[in-house]
């Protein structure tokens, strides 16, 4: 019977050894502590860039259009001639501006000569005092002639100047409204219809626009009003359908009210634009600085996992167990995503295997390290 005894209990530290020796090891995770930056807050909006000048070419004189002097669509800069108007009318008001100048200045000799030959009558008591009333009248006349017609002249000018339009400032310029014979109608003081020509934009610098929620405004009016001082009004730019914020700019306009109907605020940023990549219309996604850098939580975006309307990070205790932790997130920074809340600097976050880290599962961690990315499209 001790025989069997013995044998039965050695059948049984056989078996029970057998059962351990079949348990899978844990899975292996890398893991690492969130990375810590002294990061700015900010703030994401969608805008849409806006020209800093635009202007609709128009003449300030009538008549036939006779050149056009650059190609649709093209840069043109400062004073590059535009169009031409046929300038023989104006040359012809200008040459009769001149010859009345001459008459007028031949009537004033004459008015001079006459005033003085008056004087000298006078005083020899030969002529009136009436004469020379009568002469001094004539040369105020002469000389109010004289001003009238070096008026004219100006104003003859001034038309046959504006005959050669040129560009207002530098900027790419829009089709040609009108072609060359066409009979165009101008005006000095817009009181009559005018002929649109073409329109011209800048460029650089460039506007970029956008609107802030009531309560990104809140936020961004809270912040600057700490006493800690106002981060800098640098905003960060990725145009079009890019990911990566390449172009920077400055906050240089707020609104002072608050569109009641849309429950947003009117902003406003200047952009340079050397290379004139930029262009009016375009939009682009923008990241503004709404508070001074503070130490920030970083972790992989892959290591944030969607629960319902929450987010949750797997971390691993001591004892190597999976633990989730509900976080609140932020915008994405230098390829990783801020945490706002719900983790500590010394957290183990799980930042590889996420797919065996089951919560209160048993993993086997291995150190990693969380690399900041400057250079990398955020979104």
């Amino acid at each position: 019977m001790a025989a069997l005894a013995a044998g039965g209990f050695a059948l049984w530290r056989s078996s029970d050894n057998a059962s351990a020796a079949a348990q899978p090891a844990p899975p292996t995770v890398t893991v690492s502590k969130p990375l810590v930056r002294e990061l700015d807050t900010q703030l994401g909006f969608l805008g849409q860039f806006s020209a800093v000048d635009q202007v609709e070419i128009r003449a300030q004189v009538g008549g036939t259009l006779t050149g056009i002097y650059f190609k649709d669509g093209a840069i043109v800069h400062k004073g590059d001639l535009l169009f031409t108007i046929d300038p023989v009318p104006y040359e012809i008001r200008l040459a009769k501006a001149k010859a009345q100048l001459e008459t007028a200045n031949s009537k004033l000799i004459l008015a001079n000569l006459e005033l003085t030959r008056a004087e000298e009558l006078e005083r020899s008591s030969a002529g009136t005092v009436e004469n020379v009333q009568q002469r001094t009248s004539d040369q105020r006349a002469a000389l109010a002639a004289v001003d009238d017609a070096k008026a004219q002249i100006r104003d003859a000018q001034f038309d046959l100047d504006h005959g050669r339009i040129t560009a207002p400032f530098t900027g790419r310029i829009g089709s040609h409204q009108v072609s060359v014979g066409n009979l165009i109608a101008g005006s000095r003081a817009a009181t009559s219809p005018t002929t649109l020509l073409a329109t011209l934009v800048s460029l650089d610098p460039i506007y970029m626009n956008f609107d802030m929620s009531e309560a990104d405004y809140g936020m961004f009016s809270s912040n600057r009003a700490k006493p800690d001082g106002t981060p800098s009004n640098g905003v960060l730019l990725a145009p079009g359908s890019g990911t990566a914020f390449t172009k920077q700019g400055t906050l240089d306009f707020v609104d002072n009210v608050i569109d009641r109907s849309s429950g947003t605020i009117h902003a406003r940023a200047t952009v340079p634009n050397p290379d004139l990549s930029l262009t009016p219309g375009e939009f682009a996604r923008v990241k503004l600085a709404t508070g001074n850098p503070t130490p920030t939580l970083l972790v992989p975006d892959a290591s944030v996992q969607a629960d319902q309307s929450q987010h949750v990070v797997m971390t691993v205790s001591p004892d190597g167990t999976v633990v989730p932790k509900q976080v609140v997130i932020g915008d994405m920074r230098g390829g990783l995503r801020v945490i706002r809340s719900g983790l500590t600097p010394d957290d183990e976050v799980i930042i590889d295997g996420i797919p065996y880290a089951a919560p209160g599962a048993k993993v086997a961690p291995k150190n990693g390290a969380i690399r900041f990315a400057s250079t990398q499209g955020e979104r």
